[in-house]
């Protein structure tokens, strides 16, 4: 199961590692007002935090040998086949929700920064 679980976190990450390319591309884009620049990121950020979310509650019913993490294990697993579906959901339920909270974390941590640039910076609701 240990397998499994590292699969499913290689998956998850590789996905989250692409969306924050994204928003990292359009937060320098955006650079020249940083304020703005942080509330976009901030607001990206939560919006993957709700893809992942969304893709834990429906990761029980999805297929397992649908999923990538079937396709990183070369499709084996050591698992009575009646099962398997429910151990690939459950731990990838698990990992998305993981995943979901560092996230959620990170998405605050940016409005924190919002916060402070609109407060202490130079930014639209700077006086």
């Amino acid at each position: 199961m240990e397998a499994i679980k590292e699969a499913s976190d290689l998956s998850i990450r590789r996905a989250c590692g692409f969306g924050l390319l994204a928003i990292w591309t359009t937060m320098v884009g955006l650079s020249y007002e940083p304020l703005i620049a942080v509330r976009t990121g901030a607001v990206l950020t939560m919006a993957m935090g709700l893809v992942l979310l969304i893709r834990a509650w429906g990761a029980p019913r999805r297929p397992y040998k649908r999923t990538e993490v079937w396709l990183i294990l070369d499709r084996k697993h050591e698992l009575p086949e009646a099962r398997a579906q429910q151990v690939f959901g459950n731990i990838l339920r698990e990992r998305y929700l993981w995943h979901a909270t560092v996230t959620g974390w990170v998405a605050l941590a940016l409005w924190g920064i919002a916060i402070f640039l609109a407060l202490f910076g130079r930014g639209p609701l700077a006086a």
